[in-house]
């Protein structure tokens, strides 16, 4: 069934077992709105979209202006900010083993009394509830690409802090006993801001009594490619790290690369948490290609999850949940041309030429995660079916 590259199994040094060490994590980002949902955008949000979502499950959507469905439906479109929608997502978070979301919040949507910040403010209202609901973990994960830092002090205390209280939950994500908070964007070519600016907003975050995730250029260890060789000690300074994985090719380098990247981090005593993804199109976007890094029905996220359980690896980070303007969710999805919208290109579950269920990529994540955390053995190959004898859809697959 495709990948079963394999390299041999080394132990790493024992963890301990928190909210996010040890844990599956996804990237959330709850960013999609529409006009009439009551939010304070009350607009179309982030609709550059590369797939269309499975919707049958959310009991109210909004009509786009796009063409019906390929079975003659309308082709509606959910809000984030619709509760029922938050409590939904985080549901089949608990039903497929994922243990914490990461929510991401925008340097650039930061300043105070603005209608942005007001929808972000809210959403991290509605997450906090569902996790709650659900039994899942949350935190924060800022995300500084493009932006800088400015303004993350402020918000983190009077915001997340004082107005919102969302560490006061006992769903908010803690590490050793510490808040977990996420930086994203910090190294990369181009980021507008320095080192030294970097570690002294690592380190507030730490005089705060927080335990801070690292978000990193895939290429951080090396300083090359989309990394600032002059961030190491950014790097360093980090409680846990993640290089972004998105855009990256699964061959032989694969494992190396993240071999590498473990071993620097046991050596520096910094926990290690990968960033694995599903595949990725950006063609509406920048027309970068449909289709770019092909799913192949599951075989190219699960090389990477039998990748990091061959290495001991026990920590991962998925990107992302809900991400359907990059084509990296793992939510539920359409699954071929009869639910997408007829007069847009969009690219279905079905793109690699097997038919799979919209819940597939979720239950391919539930395995993934057992696996990684030692609870059923190491599979060079998934067996997660493409569909379940009960799903009104093609015969089902390996």
């Amino acid at each position: 069934m495709g990948f079963s590259y394999l390299v041999a199994a080394s132990a790493g040094a024992a963890s301990v077992v928190g909210d996010v060490v040890g844990k599956v994590t996804v990237g959330y980002q709850g960013w999609f709105s529409a006009p009439g949902d009551g939010s304070p955008v009350n607009a179309w949000g982030h609709g550059n979209l590369e797939m269309w979502p499975d919707v049958r499950e959310y009991t109210t959507t909004y009509p786009t202006s796009h063409a019906n469905l390929g079975d003659g439906r309308p082709a509606r479109m959910f809000s984030s900010y619709d509760d029922q929608v938050v409590q939904t997502h985080f549901r089949w978070m608990a039903e497929s083993g994922i243990d914490c979301a990461a929510l991401q919040r925008f340097a650039n949507e930061l300043q105070p009394g603005s209608r942005i910040k007001a929808q972000r403010d809210g959403m991290a209202v509605k997450v906090r509830q569902a996790a709650e609901n659900a039994g899942r973990k949350f935190y924060i994960m800022y995300d500084t690409s493009g932006w800088g830092l400015r303004g993350l002090e402020a918000d983190w205390t009077n915001t997340m802090i004082n107005q919102l209280h969302l560490t006061s939950s006992p769903a908010y994500a803690r590490q050793d006993g510490k808040p977990v908070v996420g930086v994203y964007g910090m190294g990369y070519v181009g980021w507008p801001a320095t080192p030294q600016a970097a570690l002294d907003v690592i380190n507030w975050f730490k005089a705060q009594g927080c335990y801070v995730v690292g978000s990193v250029p895939g290429q951080w260890r090396m300083g090359t490619g989309d990394s600032r060789p002059d961030f190491a000690p950014v790097y360093s300074a980090f409680d846990l790290l993640s290089a972004w994985g998105v855009g990256r090719r699964m061959d032989a380098a694969y494992a190396p690369w993240i071999k590498g990247d473990r071993d620097f981090c046991l050596a520096h005593k910094i926990e290690y948490q990968p960033c694995i993804y599903p595949g990725t199109s950006f063609a509406n976007t920048n027309g970068s290609g449909r289709n770019l890094i092909p799913r192949l029905h599951g075989d190219f996220m699960w090389f990477q999850f039998a990748t990091l359980r061959s290495l001991g690896v026990k920590s991962v980070y998925i990107a992302m949940f809900d991400e359907l303007n990059e084509a990296t969710s793992i939510f539920k999805c359409a699954e071929d041309a009869s639910m997408l919208p007829t007069d847009h290109w969009l690219l279905p579950l079905d793109a690699d030429g097997v038919h799979v269920s919209s819940d597939f990529y979720l239950r391919l994540v539930k395995n993934g995660g057992l696996m990684l955390k030692g609870l059923i053995p190491y599979q060079a190959t998934h067996t997660t079916p493409w569909v379940l004898p009960d799903q009104a859809t093609p015969a089902a697959g390996p």
